[in-house]
């Protein structure tokens, strides 16, 4: 691959790109783990962290991947032969059934079409026919990864309540967190799993459980094996701003600067920067007269858009020709949408002209791999770029003084 000068668009949605502020943090000395510094750093991470997940409560964290924060959201609350409901929107979702059926729970899968969300009118009529009060969880991926299809959570927990049920629910935030609008405690949820390497601007290697009081009193009755995972050794060390076990110091570093940047550019601005930078993208694609891969328009994420390419062309090439010729990174299609979906994330750290730059470079790859497209795509999202920068001046404004 030749050479290029300047910077890299990494355009994938997660690990994101990670801020020049947080990169300088995670360089800083490493720290006795059982000091009074270590110790401080701790204790205001954990303060300002549930900030984040809209929640009151605790967030465990983990040196982990986002799979990690999965199997510690199962064993903490359930038991061996539990039955949990979940659906296929995507490839994510899938694979969080075979890990939860590797654990010995009883997986009851809704088929899906992998182009809507979880359907709360099908999780009122799964749990209003369960009259014995078999199913011990419900289990959603806000924001599927694979597909660019987000999940309405809060029309979920409005389903369990109407059916009178006391199934938790159990939430991947992995690409939505600190991206899409998300509120923990207002939605009812019981686990929310989260990881630092989307939203949170940050390099791979934390997981994150965000905790319901009723969560925490099923963890005291689940008897699926657990010790690394298990949230309450976890919490009782962090009210001494400790870890039963060696932290990720140089992680918590960054997590540190990075909710510094979120918090200083609000949770609100931040969800609604996103939500611009993703109908800009969606202006494109349909400018270029392609499809996406949502059919519902109230499922859009605005952290990633997954495109399905023409008949005939294969989007692994696609992606291929754009990283070779223009240093753009995309999404792969993943399980059944290989080769046919690519994938742009417009998540973390990003503002319009660089999105702008990678729409360009999206554009001038369709054109050289000679898919029928229109051009202009580019065009349409800077149009709508600029005639919404005026409600964007006070986020940036105050994120570039965050920096």
């Amino acid at each position: 691959m030749p050479g290029h000068s300047g910077r890299h668009f990494l355009q994938i949605p997660g690990p994101t790109n990670v801020p020049d502020r947080v990169l300088r943090a995670l360089s800083a000395p490493t720290i006795d783990h059982r000091g009074p510094e270590f110790a401080a750093l701790a204790h205001e991470v954990l303060e300002r962290l549930p900030e984040v997940f809209a929640t009151s409560g605790p967030v465990v964290v983990y040196p982990s991947s986002g799979t990690g924060a999965w199997e510690a959201a199962l064993v903490n609350t359930l038991s061996p032969g539990d039955r949990v409901l979940a659906f296929e929107t995507g490839h994510f979702a899938t694979l969080w059934r075979g890990l939860a059926e590797n654990l010995g729970l009883s997986v009851d899968f809704v088929p899906g079409d992998w182009r809507h969300g979880v359907d709360p009118v099908a999780v009122a009529e799964r749990l209003a026919a369960d009259r014995a009060g078999a199913i011990r969880a419900v289990c959603v991926v806000h924001n599927e990864t694979s597909t660019g299809v987000a999940s309405r959570v809060a029309d979920v927990r409005d389903a369990i309540d109407a059916a009178g049920h006391d199934a938790l629910l159990l939430v991947d935030s992995i690409s939505s967190l600190a991206s899409l609008d998300y509120r923990h405690d207002e939605w009812g949820v019981d686990v929310t799993v989260g990881c630092s390497q989307k939203g949170l601007m940050l390099p791979p290697g934390l997981g994150f459980n965000a905790v319901s009081p009723r969560a925490l009193d099923a963890s005291r009755s689940a008897l699926l094996p657990r010790s690394y995972w298990d949230w309450a050794p976890i919490l009782e060390a962090n009210r001494a701003g400790a870890w039963p076990y060696t932290p990720p110091t140089n992680l918590l570093y960054g997590l540190r600067e990075a909710l510094d940047l979120l918090l200083a550019e609000g949770m609100a601005n931040v969800f609604a920067r996103h939500a611009r930078h993703a109908e800009a993208t969606r202006r494109a694609v349909e400018a270029w007269g392609l499809e996406l891969v949502p059919l519902d328009d109230r499922e859009h994420s605005a952290s990633l858009t997954a495109v399905f390419m023409p008949d005939g062309h294969d989007a692994d090439e696609l992606r291929a020709l754009i990283l070779e010729r223009y240093d753009v990174s995309l999404g792969a299609g993943l399980g059944k949408l290989a080769g046919r979906v690519f994938r742009i994330g417009h998540l973390g750290d990003l503002n319009d002209v660089w999105l702008a730059g990678a729409l360009a470079g999206v554009e001038m790859g369709l054109v050289g791999a000679g898919v029928p497209v229109r051009r202009g795509g580019v065009q349409a999202a800077l149009d709508h770029l600029a005639d919404t920068a005026d409600t964007a001046d006070t986020a940036d404004s105050v994120a570039r003084a965050a920096r």
